[in-house]
């Protein structure tokens, strides 16, 4: 009994450092929400540099790619980084192929369900939505656990098949004429980013994923009949960010095979063909790069950032040997659907304690114009006690 255990402790694999600290800073991104740069910016006009931060810890219009615009594909990235991973731990812990089924199926139902629940917040009922980050992996992670017992050419075909399939749905269905009304799906009258041509097809809701939504979203109980999401967000996106999970996927492969060392000329390569094809097929009309449709373009792109940012922190974490700097990101990133979970259900607590236990006004002493940043340093510093102490106590929240 003791000879098999070391067996399987030894074909365990190795945690990598640098994927828990690349999945640490994508999490610390979306909790820095709290800092409130706009805010800042509001009360500076003209300054560049709060100009800047704002910017880039908001959502893009429509196409373009700001820092904020990575949070929602690294995670999705990194989802398929971590499965190979969970694969072969599973596999060292004699668990079977239909076990580890079971488990894919079961961990896609709690996501999709999870996300449900933190749309739902504030609601006066159920808000069926699938639009979140935790329901659209769960909706292609059962899939994706498939894929990761595919040979890697199977991979690179799927990734081809899914995002050319659901470009030609998008090209074939028709676009809105001349004489359409915007503002009954609610786009304002001064949009500025209408395309012509073959681009019509990715025009904010009035395109092939938000048709299927007027039917699909209004089979649920609703409050009142869904016609168009605000922010132009769907639930087919869950097809192309699926691809973003097998680009991920494909990287934790190379890891593992390369392993200890890093597979660099691989995802250089693979982050610079990323962005040029996703780029090119924007500049030649052939797709925008959106990130709130997720069109395969943007697919394309931000996975081209994400090998990019991927090699980045191997190259600093595991090559260079630099790991105390990402401590305070690692704990992060061990605990991620903690991190998101505090960063959904904890910020009207702290700040209503802030105001009992500390006083109303007391991030003010920088000024009121800072005052929000100051508030979301606490914040945030709070946010990161609480998983250091998970970190401590070895609670690590998985599913």
């Amino acid at each position: 009994m003791a000879t098999t255990t070391a067996t399987m402790d030894a074909s365990a694999p190795r945690r990598n450092v640098a994927v828990d600290a690349y999945r640490g800073f994508v999490m610390l991104l979306m909790m820095a929400e709290v800092l409130r740069f706009s805010e800042v910016a509001r009360s500076f006009p003209g300054n560049w540099f709060w100009r800047f931060l704002s910017f880039n810890q908001s959502h893009v219009e429509w196409a373009g790619c700001s820092l904020h615009d990575t949070i929602q594909p690294g995670f999705s990235f990194l989802v398929g980084v971590a499965l190979p991973y969970s694969i072969a731990s599973r596999v060292a812990k004699g668990k079977s192929f239909g076990n580890q089924l079971g488990h894919a199926i079961w961990r896609s139902l709690i996501l999709i369900f999870l996300g449900f629940f933190l749309r739902s917040l504030g609601q006066p009922q159920t808000y069926f939505t699938f639009e979140d980050t935790l329901t659209q992996i769960g909706l292609g992670y059962v899939f994706l656990f498939l894929l990761g017992y595919a040979k890697e050419k199977w991979q690179w075909i799927s990734l081809g098949a899914i995002l050319f399939g659901y470009w030609l749905a998008w090209a074939l269905y028709p676009a809105a004429g001349a004489g359409f009304d915007w503002q009954s799906v609610g786009v304002p009258a001064d949009w500025t980013h209408h395309y012509s041509g073959l681009m019509a097809h990715w025009n904010k809701n009035a395109n092939f994923g938000n048709a299927f939504d007027q039917w699909f979203l209004n089979l649920f109980p609703r409050m009142k009949p869904f016609v168009f999401n605000e922010g132009g967000y769907l639930t087919l996106s869950f097809i192309p960010t699926l691809g973003t999970m097998i680009l991920g996927l494909i990287a934790g492969q190379w890891l593992r095979a390369a392993a200890p060392k890093i597979p660099f000329r691989k995802l250089l390569l693979a982050g610079v063909v990323g962005l040029a094809a996703g780029s090119l097929l924007h500049v030649a009309g052939i797709c925008a790069v959106v990130k709130r449709i997720w069109t395969p373009s943007w697919t394309l792109f931000s996975g081209g950032i994400c090998f990019l940012t991927l090699a980045a922190f191997a190259w600093i974490i595991e090559e260079k040997g630099y790991r105390k700097w990402a401590f305070p990101l690692v704990v992060i990133g061990m605990n991620s659907i903690a991190a998101y979970l505090i960063a959904h259900l904890l910020p009207d607590f702290v700040i209503s304690s802030f105001d009992t236990h500390l006083g109303p006004g007391v991030f003010a002493f920088a000024g009121r114009a800072l005052e929000p940043l100051m508030q979301g340093i606490a914040m945030l510093l709070v946010y990161w006690l609480i998983l250091f102490w998970m970190y401590r106590k070895k609670l690590f929240l998985r599913i």
